[in-house]
C-alpha cells in the first residue's frame, strides 16, 4: 500500500510502524519521514515522486538531483530505503499525444539521475489505467490500474471496456421507499422543478447528494425502474429523489438500478458521466461512506 498525499506534520510514523510505503516529492517530506522513521524504530520504504510533466505533485527536474542525493544519504543512515521512483502521466488517455512519449523520456532521465546518486529502487512505476491498457513501453516494474479496476475505459480514445476485456463492476441499487398517486399539476420536489403533467405515480428513492447522486442530475438523470428507463423527475435532494412512473404498476421496495453493466437495460456509468457532462471516474468514485457496500 502506498500512501503518496501528504502535508506537513503528518503522522508518517504510524505509516511506517504499519508497513506502509509513503511517497516524497520534496526535501521537507523527505526529512519528515526520516524523523518518523527514527520515532517508529525501523525504516521508511519510500517511493520518490519526479514530475515529467503533469504539473501536480512530484520534483521538478531541477530539484531532483537534490532529491535524490537526500534519499541516498538517508538510506545510507538506515532511516529509509528507496524502494521507487515514480511519476504520473497527463495525456495517456489521448495515446497518440506527443508528451505520452516525452513523459516516458523524461521519466527514464528521472530514473538514471536516481540510479547516479547510488540509488537502485526495486519498482519504477509510471502506468495509470489507460498507459496500462495501450502504453507497454511504460509499464517498467509496476502498473497503477484505477479506473480499469472498476471495469471501465479511461476514455474513449483509449477504446470501449470491451475491446479489453472489461466488464462494469460495480452497480448502484437502492428500493422504491414510497408510491403514491398524484394529481396533473404537482409540484415534484423543492422549487417544483418539474409538475405533473397528469394524474400519476410518484416513486421515492431514497438516495441524494449526500450519497454522492449529483444534484445536477435533476430531471437529467435515467434509472432502470420498473422494467423501464426513468428520468428524475425534479430536484435531486440531499437524501432522496422522485421518479414519475406514470400508470406503471410498481410498488414500496421494487428495486432502482442507478447504474451497472447494461445487461438489464439499466443506465452505466458512462451514461450517466455523459448526461452530466463529467467523466466515469467521477460517478463511480463520489458515493459516499452510508451507501452499504456489497462485494460480490
Amino acid at each position: 500500500m502506498l500512501c503518496w498525499l501528504a502535508t506537513p506534520g503528518e503522522r508518517f510514523a504510524e505509516a511506517i510502524a504499519a508497513g506502509i510505503d509513503v511517497s516524497a516529492s520534496a526535501a521537507w517530506t523527505l526529512a519528515e519521514i526520516a524523523a518518523a522513521a527514527r520515532q517508529a524504530g525501523r525504516p521508511a520504504r519510500v517511493h520518490l515522486k519526479a514530475d515529467t510533466g503533469l504539473g501536480r505533485a512530484g520534483a521538478m527536474p531541477g530539484d531532483w538531483p537534490g532529491l535524490c542525493d537526500l534519499a541516498a544519504a538517508l538510506q545510507a543512515e538506515g532511516l529509509i530505503e528507496a524502494f521507487g521512483v515514480w511519476s504520473h502521466f497527463a495525456f495517456a488517455d489521448a495515446p497518440g499525444h506527443a508528451t505520452v512519449q516525452a513523459q516516458i523520456g523524461a521519466f527514464r532521465d528521472a530514473v538514471d539521475i536516481a540510479e547516479k546518486a547510488g540509488l537502485a529502487p526495486t519498482v519504477r512505476h509510471l502506468a495509470n489505467s489507460a498507459a496500462t491498457l495501450v502504453s507497454p513501453e511504460a509499464h517498467f516494474d509496476l502498473v497503477r490500474p484505477g479506473v480499469s479496476v472498476y471495469g471501465l475505459s479511461p476514455g474513449p480514445e483509449v477504446g470501449p471496456p470491451a475491446q479489453f476485456g472489461l466488464r462494469p463492476a460495480m452497480s448502484l441499487v437502492s428500493h422504491a421507499a414510497l408510491v403514491k398517486r398524484v394529481p396533473a399539476g404537482t409540484g415534484v420536489s423543492y422549487a417544483h422543478r418539474y409538475t405533473t403533467a397528469r394524474e400519476t405515480t410518484l416513486a421515492l428513492v431514497p438516495l441524494g447528494y449526500a450519497d454522492g447522486i449529483p444534484r445536477a442530475a435533476t430531471n437529467i438523470g435515467e434509472v432502470l425502474f420498473g422494467g423501464r428507463r426513468r428520468r428524475i423527475a425534479g430536484t435531486v435532494c440531499m437524501d432522496q429523489f422522485v421518479l414519475d412512473v406514470g400508470d406503471d404498476e410498481v410498488a414500496a421496495g421494487d428495486e432502482v438500478r442507478l447504474f451497472g453493466p447494461g445487461d438489464r437495460g439499466e443506465p452505466t456509468a458512462d451514461d450517466w458521466a455523459a448526461a452530466l457532462g463529467t467523466i466515469n471516474y467521477e460517478i463511480v468514485t463520489r458515493i459516499g461512506q452510508r451507501v452499504p457496500r456489497v462485494y460480490v
